[in-house]
């Protein structure tokens, strides 16, 4: 049986077609990559009845979700898209009551983030720059560590949200949110010397908006710099689990361990919850409980040796 296509969905189910490509777009504070997992989640939902899934009840739904998601994390995702769905439903007035509002969200295992150690930050800072691309990468490593701002913030950083005679930049968070960051003296100097020897010469004569360009003189790819960003760290012989997020974490867990407030990790990383930023906190706690428990035991042995 071949799969029904996306028009063939909506043509059953008009009221979804409003809210993916109209709700989400117009009303809800989402990124385009959040839109599209949204629709990727209630497209594949759709397709697995032969109605309107306006109509389903709990147990349908239970039922989807027991045949087409095994992992927790996949379950607790699809039912948030589904979930939000139906919100919608009942503020449009189409339903009155919410099947999904007594299906449990499965329990997840909150994992710590990986991050790098500031004397292993260090290591990719000394990065050599002697070429265009090598400019770029050391200003692009720079920016994220001195800013704590997402790669998608900064593969989409134009020329016209510099500024930098104030050491700032202003970015475009999720949800169009844009917020002004910081950035430190050396993450400066790193910039203005992309800007000065690297650009142009990757520009080759082109023109873009953009401040980081690709060999094809289009704005760089997350997927390019991750690359760069993975062999960078073999390099320098970190065997962590690496991504350009990693450099986010490490920024700001090395803050909170300085003595930096909560809530101003929070706007610098534009968590729009700080519930969010407080993962980072066992982080530091973690290093905190080390740290003491290296001091008990040299005094142990102190003790011993006096003994």
């Amino acid at each position: 049986m071949e799969k029904k296509t996306e028009e063939e969905i909506y043509k059953n189910n008009p009221e979804l077609q409003k809210y993916i490509k109209e709700y989400l777009v117009t009303e809800y504070n989402s990124s385009k990559n959040s839109r599209d997992s949204y629709r990727y989640d209630l497209i594949n939902f759709a397709r697995f009845f032969d109605k309107n899934i306006s109509c389903l009840k709990k147990e349908e739904i239970q039922e989807y979700l027991r045949k087409n998601t095994q992992k927790a994390k996949t379950k607790a995702h699809h039912l948030t898209s589904i979930n939000n769905f139906y919100k919608y439903l009942i503020d449009q007035g189409i339903i009155t009551v919410n099947p999904c509002e007594s299906i449990k969200m499965p329990k997840l295992e909150k994992k710590l983030p990986v991050y790098l150690t500031e004397e292993e930050v260090d290591k990719l800072l000394n990065m050599k720059a002697s070429n265009a691309y090598e400019l770029r990468n050391k200003a692009m490593v720079e920016i994220l560590y001195a800013s704590g701002i997402r790669i998608s913030e900064l593969c989409n950083l134009t020329m016209s949200n510099l500024y930098l005679d104030d050491d700032m930049i202003k970015v475009m968070g999720k949800g169009s949110k844009e917020r002004i960051v910081p950035i430190y003296e050396e993450a400066k100097k790193s910039l203005i010397a992309y800007l000065n020897y690297g650009r142009g010469s990757l520009l080759k004569a082109k023109d873009s908006e953009y401040v980081f360009i690709s060999s094809r003189q289009t704005k760089i790819t997350r997927q390019a710099f991750f690359k760069f960003l993975k062999q960078l760290c073999k390099d320098n012989g970190i065997k962590k689990n690496v991504s350009p997020h990693i450099l986010r974490h490490s920024f700001a867990t090395h803050l909170l361990n300085h003595g930096a407030d909560l809530r101003i990790v929070q706007e610098l990383l534009g968590h729009s919850d700080i519930a969010t930023t407080q993962i980072y906190t066992h982080l530091t706690n973690e290093k905190l409980e080390a740290e003491y428990d290296k001091h008990s035991l040299m005094n142990n042995n102190k003790k011993k040796k006096n003994q």
